[in-house]
């Protein structure tokens, strides 16, 4: 059972998602609250393994919230839903300690993958997230041209394939789909990746394939 705790200032917005996810069987809303305090009195008994914080506007005050649930409760993986794409903010939540982001178009489906992707030990951000990462580390020159082609000479062609989409945008489930293995493999998959080639975040995983010209922007 993967115990999930929602945290936003409205009430309506906690009960909706509670609403869209009750009918899953293997996930359970273990709390609701309206801010930072009232949620950090709630967790010593219910522990989840996912708290979904919904942020309105691009402020401080948000990403010192993602900052301090990501560090006093590392066991916590923390999940953004924020109701706007402002890129120097989603860095932000990102840098702050956020293991996955939602954009203001998520939907079910969506956010039931980032669930599950962070259970699974991974990092998740939606598609409109990903085309932010992808435009914020296209000047960044910080990777020497001769370790780049070490590093991408050690990835076999399915890793290269699995690369490729991810860092296109495609989300783990339609890289399953158009490659014709399961979610899991798809995360084993992104997994090697970054440790054969020495990254640690998603984010770098991006930045590595701009660099190397794995993806083509346009």
């Amino acid at each position: 059972m993967i115990k999930v705790s929602l945290i936003d200032k409205h009430p309506v917005i906690c009960d909706a998602l509670t609403a869209l996810l009750s009918d899953i069987d293997d996930v359970m809303i273990a709390s609701t609250a309206k801010c930072i305090k009232e949620f950090i009195k709630q967790i010593p008994d219910i522990q989840p393994n996912i708290v979904i914080i919904v942020s309105h506007k691009p402020d401080e005050l948000s990403v010192d919230s993602v900052h301090a649930l990501a560090s006093q409760f590392p066991k916590t993986k923390v999940l953004v839903m924020s109701m706007y794409n402002d890129e120097k903010q989603v860095l932000k939540m990102i840098k702050a300690g956020a293991k996955g982001h939602l954009g203001n178009d998520t939907n079910r489906s969506e956010i039931l993958e980032a669930i599950y992707t962070l259970r699974n030990g991974y990092e998740f951000y939606a598609k409109t997230i990903t085309s932010i990462l992808l435009s914020s580390y296209i000047s960044d020159e910080d990777i020497n041209n001769s370790e780049k082609e070490i590093r991408q000479q050690n990835l076999s062609a399915r890793e290269m394939e699995v690369f490729k989409l991810f860092a296109e945008g495609d989300s783990n489930r339609n890289i399953a789909e158009k490659l014709f293995i399961s979610i899991r493999t798809v995360e084993t998959h992104k997994n090697n990746i970054m440790k054969k080639i020495g990254l640690k975040t998603t984010v770098d995983l991006v930045k590595f394939a701009i660099k190397n010209n794995i993806i083509q922007l346009d």
